[in-house]
């Protein structure tokens, strides 16, 4: 079975006890900083000060709580370029689109193992796993902001264009990290600048 982009809620973040929230941040770090199949349930019930049996009661699994750390990252990460779009005061989407390469290279800069998503799909992907359906759907949100921005910007050939732009957004991420090349999100965004600037 393929794992579908159906019913991942990006809207509001998950209602859990103190104790579950603790297991959670404490999986986030552990997650983002060493990976997800190099972390194990006892270190992050260690982390978190409670107990393995506490994580499953939460969580029921480990692939729930992988599940639930990235959808809260989809969460955080659409709330900050959200925010960032809206302080900025512009409607002119041309520039939005702008943005959105701007506020990707804010968010990186106190992350230095690059996109959560493309990481822990390196390492569940493939596998009938909860955690690819929140990893897609975020990845077709952006694909949507990117193809909704580039419509209102009037560009000819928006649904292309929305595309393309967001082929350049998930390359420059893949560049930055994997590629170990560390100014590919500020490439992209000159390179974009350029694109919707003509």
């Amino acid at each position: 079975m393929t794992p579908t982009t159906t019913a991942v809620d990006f809207e509001t973040e998950p209602v859990l006890t103190p104790a579950g929230h603790r297991l959670l941040d404490a999986a986030s770090t552990l997650f983002y900083d060493r990976g997800i199949r190099a972390v194990g349930v006892d270190l992050i019930a260690e982390e978190a000060g409670t107990t393995k049996k506490t994580l499953y009661d939460c969580f029921g699994s480990k692939d729930a709580l992988v599940a639930l750390y990235l959808r809260r990252r989809a969460i955080r990460w659409q709330a900050f370029l959200g925010s960032r779009l809206d302080d900025s005061g512009t409607e002119d989407a041309a520039e939005r689109i702008r943005l959105v390469f701007a506020a990707t290279e804010a968010w990186h800069e106190s992350r230095d193992r690059g996109c959560a998503f493309i990481n822990a799909y390196a390492e569940v992907g493939g596998a009938n796993d909860p955690a690819v359906v929140v990893i897609r759907a975020e990845k077709r949100w952006m694909h949507d902001l990117f193809r909704r921005l580039a419509r209102e910007a009037g560009i000819a050939d928006s649904e292309t264009t929305g595309n393309l732009l967001h082929l350049i957004y998930e390359g420059a991420l893949v560049q930055a990290t994997a590629g170990g090349d560390r100014d590919a999100i500020t490439r992209a965004r000159e390179a974009v600048a350029d694109m919707v600037g003509r």
